[in-house]
């Protein structure tokens, strides 16, 4: 049994910052390539941003202002968004890379002034 549970979204203005933590349960965490994904209303779910044993990718409308890290001890990955805008308005989601780990119910990340 593998459970992933998202955590600190909230509502920020444009050009404020969010630190989103996703906890991952189940063995051999460190084994997968891990990753954000976000979907608004209307949208496809898309990539955000993977990390793997190697380094870090990011989809081109985040790179340079988020950042993905994790901790393996903690069995946890981050996301750590700055200048943010609002299209950045979406739920966000973890998983591994591919997505083979049922979805958690995400975190709501609502950029507005």
């Amino acid at each position: 049994q593998v459970q992933l549970v998202e955590s600190g979204g909230g509502l920020v203005q444009p050009g404020g910052s969010l630190r989103l933590s996703c906890a991952a349960s189940g063995s051999m965490f460190s084994s997968y390539v891990m990753a954000w994904y976000r979907q608004a209303p209307g949208n496809e779910r898309e990539l955000v941003a993977s990390i793997n044993s190697r380094g870090t990718n990011y989809a081109d409308f985040v790179k340079g202002r988020f950042t993905i890290s994790r901790d393996n001890a903690k069995n946890t990955v981050y996301l750590q968004m700055n200048s943010l805008k609002p299209e950045d308005t979406a739920v966000y989601y973890c998983n591994t890379l591919p997505a083979i780990v049922f979805w958690g119910r995400g975190t709501q990340v609502t950029v507005s002034s």
